[in-house]
């Protein structure tokens, strides 16, 4: 899904162009924060030109003249947008099975039937909220879902009596 409607763009020379994914970490009306999914570099934008935090940008950026010490949007190649959300429904019974099958702090990756992946994360009992918690503000869980081409929405399901968490990155 490629939305780059909406997103202004500037005419600058490509000298000191990049070209990279980037997550979109921060955002108001005036200005932008992205991170490059690959370098982690960080850029900060000179004005907001109509992205929001969630998005992902196959974009490229250039310094903004005259001082060149924050970006501008040069051109979106792609843009979608990641949903993080907690969901009332438990993990699955091969998500409790892996659980079941993994100490404390242990995370388990599994590809996930059709696209997109599954981890499971086994936590004290009584720090599964905290956990999932953790998990939908972490910028990581966002840069995960930006490597997957088509995952544009990361569910959170957990068990408080097991302390089983499962991040389901799905299309």
């Amino acid at each position: 899904m490629s939305d780059t409607d909406g997103i202004e763009t500037a005419d600058i020379d490509g000298s000191e162009q990049s070209t990279a994914r980037y997550v979109v970490t921060n955002a108001d009306a005036d200005t932008a924060v992205l991170r490059d999914i690959d370098s982690g570099q960080v850029h900060t934008l000179a004005d907001n030109p109509g992205i929001e935090v969630g998005d992902v940008l196959d974009a490229t950026l250039a310094p903004e003249p005259p001082l060149e010490i924050a970006d501008r949007i040069v051109a979106v190649a792609e843009r979608r947008h990641v949903r993080r959300h907690e969901s009332e429904e438990p993990p699955t019974a091969h998500e409790r099975e892996i659980a079941a099958d993994q100490a404390v702090g242990e995370l388990t990756r599994r590809e996930r039937a059709g696209m997109g992946e599954i981890h499971v994360i086994t936590v004290p009992p009584a720090e599964t909220a905290d956990a999932v918690q953790d998990v939908l503000d972490d910028d990581g869980t966002l840069e995960r879902a930006a490597r997957m081409d088509d995952v544009v929405r990361v569910e959170v399901r957990s068990d408080p009596e097991t302390g089983t968490v499962s991040v389901r990155y799905l299309p």
